[in-house]
């Protein structure tokens, strides 16, 4: 008797055994499997930030996915350091804001009006129809806003002597 209960012991042990072995097995398969096709990452200290040629010197601007000059999804992040504006200019797409951090303040309208500003802290999301007037003044410190749209994009200023591509 004592022998068929040690060999029931012993097959319920190899049994644990193999359970565990191919659960440690299947889940390290699942971990070394790549990414998905089509899986884009950017950890945030990896974001290229670079002067942009359509606006004033000083912001900065990131492309993270897409191409804005092409008929497709783009989402850049625009950086604009504190006491920064861009004057009166439209867009030929709707685009969705995001403000990534500070406050980014925006008003609408041909002619650049601190009056029209509307402050927007971080975490806001707005979106701007196509081809509408609007503007932007930093002006409680640094702010960063991720644009996200259906190109071709592009920047037309409503006075073409503030567009900054006009006089660099």
């Amino acid at each position: 008797m004592k022998s068929t209960n040690r060999m029931a012991s012993e097959r319920k042990a190899a049994s644990a055994i193999l359970v565990t072995a191919l659960v440690l097995s299947v889940s390290s398969q699942a971990r070394a499997q790549s990414d998905p096709s089509g899986f884009i990452q950017i950890p945030s200290d990896q974001i290229e930030w670079a002067p942009s040629p359509a606006i004033p010197p000083g912001g900065q601007s990131a492309t993270l996915y897409g191409d804005p000059r092409k008929a497709a999804l783009f989402i850049t992040r625009v950086k604009q350091p504190a006491d920064y504006k861009i004057q009166p200019h439209t867009h030929p797409e709707e685009r969705v804001y995001t403000v990534i951090s500070g406050t980014f303040y925006i008003g609408f309208g041909d002619k650049f009006d601190p009056a029209k500003l509307r402050a927007f802290p971080a975490g806001s999301v707005f979106v701007v129809p196509a081809n509408t007037s609007h503007f932007h003044w930093t002006r409680s410190g640094e702010a960063v806003v991720q644009v996200t749209g259906v190109g071709p994009s592009g920047i037309e200023y409503v006075d073409h002597v503030d567009d900054p591509r006009k006089t660099r």
